[in-house]
């Protein structure tokens, strides 16, 4: 039997290679946000206009020349991106209707061209703040929830809120690894933390914790079965049963899906997909190899021998 527990830490240490420097940079840029920017935040939760429009002669303009028909209206802080041969997207402060005409028709009059709006939504700092709070207070409203609900499924296995407690622990770590990877994005490939981040997001949260539910269930149906089992070995056999069926289900329907998306789906839907990507596998490796392990760290506690080894090396 494949020995998987055995290499538990050697697996938290891996998590925590990835985890580990997109918090920090995160962390730099927020404390320096004067010099390095802050967080990639989105006009979702900071308020603000996207304008996105497509030029008839088939060539869009240059972002330095869109940014500097802006700024000659008096508008500040403005992100250009290319979507397109002939489309671009602005990411400017708040701006009115009226504004937004103005704009277009100026970029019309500048490079002589038909100008043709795709999209301009504009959201309120207030409206911002709000989507964060609440978005804030479902994780947590629904992190409780399942605590709640494993530890009364479970009820019949010693220390049952102790599963509850370690797929929470597990769902922030694929939490982490979403939030590193859009520090990450945000930083070298102008990726935004916006609306469909925010869904991918919750998405991964719904998938790893119900795949770590179908682990645990595995744990209960065997704890019955093998009950002279070594709790380890009871843990790392059930994990072995359940890890062709994971891999088989991420693979098959869910990571060829998004591959596909990410390098075919458009500029727009590309961050999207990737976040998915990784955000999904993360929720699948996760379950076997984060909150599993962590379960039997916790039912040897394993923590009380961790100084003294250090103590009886030395």
């Amino acid at each position: 039997m494949i020995n998987i527990l055995g290499k538990r830490y050697w697996l938290f240490g891996l998590s925590l290679l990835v985890i580990v420097p997109g918090l920090i940079l995160g962390l730099i840029q927020i404390i320096n946000g004067d010099l390095l920017g802050k967080l990639p935040l989105a006009i979702d939760f900071t308020g603000g206009s996207l304008l996105e429009v497509q030029f008839a002669s088939g060539q869009a303009p240059l972002p330095a020349d869109v940014i500097t028909v802006y700024n000659e209206l008096g508008i500040k802080d403005v992100q250009v991106q290319t979507t397109g041969v002939d489309q671009i997207l602005v990411r400017s402060p708040f701006m009115q209707d009226a504004e937004r005409a103005t704009i277009v028709s100026d970029l019309a009059s500048r490079f002589n061209d038909t100008v043709t709006v795709l999209r301009f939504d504009s959201v309120g700092p207030t409206i911002g703040k709000e989507v964060v709070s609440r978005a804030s207070v479902a994780v947590a409203v629904a992190a409780l929830v399942v605590v709640v609900y494993i530890w009364i499924a479970f009820r019949g296995l010693p220390h049952a809120l102790r599963y509850g407690i370690c797929a929470i622990i597990a769902m922030i770590h694929d939490v982490a690894i979403v939030i590193s990877l859009g520090v990450i994005g945000g930083k070298f490939f102008g990726w935004q933390i916006d609306a469909l981040y925010l869904t991918a997001l919750l998405t991964v949260i719904g998938f790893s914790v119900q795949d770590k539910v179908v682990v645990f269930d595995r744990i209960r149906e065997n704890s019955n079965i093998y009950r002279r089992l070594p709790f380890e070995s009871l843990v790392n056999h059930s994990i072995i049963q359940t890890l062709q069926r994971s891999i088989n289900t991420q693979l098959m329907t869910v990571e060829f899906m998004l591959l596909a998306m990410a390098l075919f789906g458009g500029v727009t839907l590309r961050e999207f997909a990737v976040i998915l990507l990784v955000g999904l596998f993360s929720g699948t490796y996760s379950s076997i190899f984060i909150a599993a392990p962590i379960l039997v760290l916790w039912e040897n506690r394993e923590w009380r021998s961790w100084f003294k080894r250090g103590d009886a090396a030395a």
